[in-house]
């Protein structure tokens, strides 16, 4: 069964639910990274879509019985991490050259 199926068990149901859920912290998120107001704000909102878009792939994975997507997750999740610490330390590298 897929989750295209409809609605027959208990875990596609909580995929309903869970789909709904991040889709509105990603709506969020983006929200977030447009109005700011700082640069370290988007920062961690940008990481905030990331770890959403993650989400969104493992529930996807799991509804679809298609543990491939998986893989996929935890690739992205290792990327947003390492794009966070980059940003965070170009925000830091940044302060400093201002306070000099």
């Amino acid at each position: 069964m897929s989750l295209l199926d409809g609605p027959t068990s208990l875990l596609q149901v909580a995929a309903y639910i869970a789909f709904a859920a991040t889709t509105l912290a990603f709506i969020a998120s983006f929200v977030r990274v447009v109005v700011g107001p700082s640069l370290a704000d988007r920062v961690l909102a940008l990481d905030m879509m990331g770890l959403v878009s993650v989400s969104l792939i493992a529930t996807y994975a799991i509804a679809a019985d298609q543990a491939l997507f998986l893989d996929a997750a935890l690739a992205l999740a290792l990327i947003g991490f390492l794009g966070t610490v980059a940003f965070a330390r170009f925000i830091e590298l940044r302060r400093r050259s201002s306070h000099e």
